[in-house]
C-alpha cells in the first residue's frame, strides 16, 4: 500500500481531519521511526512488529557473479523487521 492510499484510508475513517493534517501525522510517525532506528533503538509497534538494526559482518572474499572478480564488502548496518505473533497469525488465516 502506498502513502497516498494510507492517507485516503485515514481520511475515510477520520473525515473531520484535513488531508494536510493526515500527511503531517504520517510524516511525524515515519520521522520518529527513522530517528529511533538511526540512534540504535528498537521500535516496537504492539500487534504489528519490531524494527531493529542488525550489523552485517564484513566479507573479504565475496565474488561478483557477473565478472567472477573478488570484491571486498565492508561491515554495514541493516534495518530488519520482525512481525508480531498477532500479525503472523492474521496473515496465515
Amino acid at each position: 500500500m502506498s502513502r497516498p492510499k494510507i492517507i485516503k484510508q485515514l481520511k475515510i475513517q477520520n473525515p473531520s481531519l484535513s488531508q494536510s493534517d493526515l500527511e503531517v501525522v504520517i510524516d511525524t510517525i515515519c520521522q520518529s521511526i527513522e530517528q529511533s532506528i538511526k540512534s540504535g533503538e528498537k521500535v516496537e509497534l504492539r500487534g504489528f512488529g519490531t524494527f531493529f538494526v542488525k550489523k552485517i559482518k564484513e566479507k573479504y572474499s565475496a565474488r561478483n557473479p557477473k565478472t567472477e572478480e573478488l570484491i571486498y564488502v565492508p561491515e554495514k548496518n541493516k534495518v530488519r523487521f520482525k512481525a508480531s505473533k498477532f500479525l503472523k497469525k492474521f496473515i496465515n488465516e
